[in-house]
């Protein structure tokens, strides 16, 4: 072929390697069955959740300043999330949890957290008025866990939110209403200066996830994909 190869090469199917200064070629579709370790697996499920959630949440054009791109932000950041184990036919699922992130960047975070103000459940945040200058943002995403044909799924959406529709408590900003009461949603608020933004995590009362995070879902979901491996 006219090359010289220190490694090896694949072309049509085909790998072409060195063995012994001679040059071989053997098939590169392997009829072997591919590994799938304990940890190989918990991994792929891992990705597998990041990557459904990543594909409904990048419509809502996430700000992930400190990254690459958006993408690789959500990536790097969501691989601290717990891994959740779902079987191989429950195909683009996502489950809603705690701490799902949808923004990085240099503003301060703004503290939220799900509580009630006279006995409204609501989202209290530690954002003070001073915090906003002339131009700020405050966008506002909602994560809602579906079922669909026994497949979990996540929804995002995002809203610009005003200052006129938060109330003041204990001179601290909070959005009040019946829906943060709703255990299967979850919520961020994200300060946005400019090109700038506050690193933020959804926070929810949902506890879906939990029983996909078990011994037993992991064995369910490994033996749909053929079992595990030594």
């Amino acid at each position: 072929m006219g090359l010289l190869l220190n490694g090896s090469m694949r072309s049509s199917g085909v790998t072409f390697y060195l063995k012994k200064g001679r040059m071989v070629a053997r098939s590169a579709r392997s009829m072997e069955r591919r590994s799938n370790t304990r940890e190989q697996f918990i991994q792929r499920q891992r990705m597998r959740n990041t990557v459904s959630l990543w594909q409904s949440l990048k419509w809502c054009k996430p700000m992930f300043t400190e990254h690459t791109t958006a993408y690789w932000g959500f990536l790097s950041l969501a691989a601290r999330m717990p891994a959740v184990y779902t079987t191989k036919n429950m195909v683009y699922a996502s489950l809603l949890m705690p701490g799902i992130p949808v923004s990085d960047g240099t503003l301060p975070p703004v503290g939220q957290w799900l509580d009630e103000v006279d006995g409204v459940p609501a989202l209290l945040t530690d954002l003070t008025a001073d915090r906003l200058h002339n131009g700020d943002q405050l966008r506002f995403f909602t994560a809602t866990q579906q079922i669909h044909t026994d497949t979990p799924m996540v929804l995002f959406g995002v809203r610009n939110v005003e200052v006129a529709e938060m109330v003041e408590v204990e001179g601290k900003m909070a959005l009040v209403g019946d829906d943060f009461a709703d255990d299967m949603k979850g919520w961020a608020l994200v300060h946005v200066s400019g090109k700038r933004c506050s690193p933020q995590q959804i926070v929810t009362r949902s506890t879906y996830y939990q029983q996909f995070t078990t011994e037993e879902a992991l064995q369910r979901a490994a033996k749909s994909y053929g079992g595990l491996t030594r």
